[in-house]
C-alpha cells in the first residue's frame, strides 16, 4: 500500500528551502551540510532526506523556487497591455521588487550554479536564457538599432541585467531609495531617449 503524505508535507518543504537559502547564502553551498540544514530545521538528516533525496536536490529547490517566480515575473510583464518601453519597464519593476525579498536566492542563483548536477543546471540556465531572450526582444522593439546588431543588443541586455542582479549585495530595502526608483534608475541607464 501507497504511503500517504502529510498534510503539511508541502510547508515543511517550503521550511526547508527557507533555511537552506539562508545557510547557502551565508554559507555557500559547500560550507553548509545537510546536519547544519537539519539543525536549523530543528529536525533530523533523515527527515531532511525524506523531503529531498541529495543536498544537491536542495540546492535545486532553492534556485528554482527564485528562477521560476522570475519567469513568472517576465511572462506577466509581457502579457499585459502597452509597447515594449511599457513591458520592460514593467518586467524590471517585477523583477526589483523580487529581489528585495529574495536577496538570499538571487545570491544563491548568481553564486552556486557550478554546484548543481549537469541536468539541473541545464534546466536552470533554458529559463535564465529565456528571461535574458524575453529582456533582448523587448530592447530591440524600443531601439530598432539593436535589432541590427545582435551583439550590442546582447551586451545592452546583459548590462541591464548586471545593473540589477547585484543590487543583493548592496541595496538597502530601509534605504531611502525604493526598489522602484532602483528600477528607474536602471532603465534609464539603458533606454535611449
Amino acid at each position: 500500500m501507497a504511503r500517504t503524505q502529510a498534510a503539511d508535507y508541502d510547508q515543511k518543504r517550503s521550511m526547508i528551502v527557507e533555511k537552506a537559502a539562508e545557510l547557502f547564502a551565508r554559507f555557500g553551498f559547500r560550507g553548509a551540510s545537510v546536519s547544519d540544514l537539519a539543525q536549523a530545521c530543528e529536525t533530523s538528516k533523515s527527515l531532511i532526506y525524506h523531503y529531498y533525496p541529495s543536498k544537491e536536490d536542495v540546492l535545486y529547490a532553492v534556485m528554482a523556487s527564485h528562477i521560476d517566480q522570475l519567469v513568472e515575473d517576465a511572462a506577466a510583464a509581457l502579457q499585459d497591455e502597452g509597447d515594449a518601453r511599457i513591458k520592460l519597464g514593467r518586467l524590471i519593476h517585477a523583477f526589483m521588487r523580487h529581489y528585495v525579498g529574495a536577496a538570499e536566492r538571487q545570491k544563491i542563483l548568481l553564486n552556486e550554479l557550478d554546484n548543481l548536477p549537469d541536468d539541473k543546471r541545464r534546466i536552470i540556465v533554458e529559463k535564465q536564457r529565456g528571461i535574458i531572450a524575453d529582456v533582448q526582444s523587448l530592447l530591440e522593439a524600443i531601439d530598432p538599432s539593436l535589432a541590427r546588431d545582435k551583439k550590442r543588443a546582447r551586451v545592452k541586455t546583459m548590462l541591464l541585467f548586471g545593473t540589477i542582479n547585484w543590487t543583493h549585495t548592496w541595496f538597502d530595502p530601509a534605504g531611502p531609495v525604493s526598489p522602484n526608483d532602483v528600477a528607474d534608475m536602471a532603465l534609464e541607464f539603458v533606454l535611449p531617449g
